[in-house]
């Protein structure tokens, strides 16, 4: 009776313990974005997806709001080594449920070519792209080829690769093709609020070269062919406008008036004139503040705007905050200037031309 009094009990034990183990193997963590002292949160909620990253043999699941994957793995706690390939890359938006992030840790290996041998730590599994990774130039006709590692006592656990050359002079790479981005105005989002419709998708463009080297070094690279392997994806973002018909700013007209209507649903009386300065020390500050280019440029019509186009604009910072997004009768501006007049006319817009000097500054 004792015994199986004891073996009841051990059994017991042994459960709970397989049960804290499996439970212990899970993690769950709420990830949310946070926002700078001034910057508002967006108005609609972001949906929350779980995310798995697989860490070689490990696991670990996550919940999060939208967020890229390095903002993902950051609040994780998994930290990344020289070398390490994360796929989807870390810029990737997570904006789906049961996503996977897979993580290949980077792993020592030794290329030889010939007499010349040369260590590489990689995370690929692509032959010739670990060859590349060490030093070595490879054509298109070479081979490379695992070798099983007979040294394992004098070089440890490393992964042995020899090159095999077939003569040829061509070499093909890929090369990622940039996304544009569409902008295009919404009535039913706010004015001054983007929503991201399509996140954009970098390309991938192959190019074969022929190559030839001297003494060791590349003397010339003459491009063969290249081919689109994959399109790139436009990245479109609805911008918030009001369905106010403006009759828009000019030089003669000098000020211009007329009524907006605000998210909330309050009607405001909005005023525009316009200013020629250089806009120079603005945009410095702008790209401290705001994160842009700080640079500008003169539009045919001679209105002042940004790298991405957007009007600049003059604005009580207070309910306008610098850096955000309104509309204008010439089109969508960012805030980047204040001025005198802001405090008696909080509603009014001051937008930056080239109408009186027209200098091109």
């Amino acid at each position: 009776m004792r015994l199986s009094k004891n073996l009841d009990q051990a059994l017991i034990l042994l459960v709970i313990s397989v049960v804290l183990l499996l439970a212990g193997s899970i993690f769950t963590l709420t990830l949310q974005r946070t926002f700078a002292a001034g910057e508002e949160e967006p108005a609609t909620l972001l949906s929350e997806y779980f995310v798995n990253i697989f860490d070689g043999s490990d696991k670990l699941t996550v919940k999060s709001k939208e967020a890229t994957v390095a903002e993902i793995l950051e609040r994780s706690g998994v930290e990344l080594s020289t070398g390490d390939i994360v796929e989807p890359a870390l810029e990737t938006v997570v904006n789906a449920d049961n996503y996977f992030i897979n993580i290949y840790r980077a792993r020592p290996a030794l290329v030889r070519d010939g007499d010349n041998n040369k260590y590489v730590m990689t995370a690929s599994y692509d032959l010739k792209t670990i060859a590349r990774a060490a030093g070595f130039e490879v054509y298109d006709g070479d081979e490379v080829k695992p070798v099983i590692n007979t040294l394992f006592l004098e070089l440890g656990m490393v992964e042995i690769y020899d090159i095999k050359r077939n003569g040829g002079s061509t070499i093909t790479e890929e090369e990622e093709i940039p996304f544009s981005e569409q902008r295009v105005k919404d009535y039913n989002v706010a004015p001054g609020k983007e929503e991201v419709r399509q996140f954009g998708e970098v390309g991938v463009k192959v190019k074969t070269y022929e190559v030839h080297y001297v003494d060791g070094a590349e003397a010339t690279r003459k491009l063969v062919s290249e081919e689109v392997k994959k399109e790139p994806v436009t990245r479109i973002v609805a911008v918030g406008a009001s369905a106010t018909l403006q009759t828009p700013l000019t030089k003669s007209k000098g000020r211009n008036r007329y009524t907006v209507t605000k998210a909330n649903g309050q009607k405001v009386e909005r005023q525009e004139t316009y200013y020629d300065l250089n806009m120079s020390g603005v945009m410095r500050i702008a790209a401290r503040e705001c994160g842009v280019p700080a640079t500008y440029s003169v539009r045919s019509d001679g209105v002042k705007v940004d790298a991405e186009g957007y009007v600049l604009v003059a604005a009580n910072l207070s309910r306008y905050p610098r850096c955000s997004v309104v509309e204008t009768s010439l089109g969508l501006g960012k805030v980047y200037d204040t001025g005198s007049f802001a405090a008696a006319n909080p509603e009014q817009f001051d937008l930056a031309t080239d109408w009186t000097r027209r200098d091109g500054v």
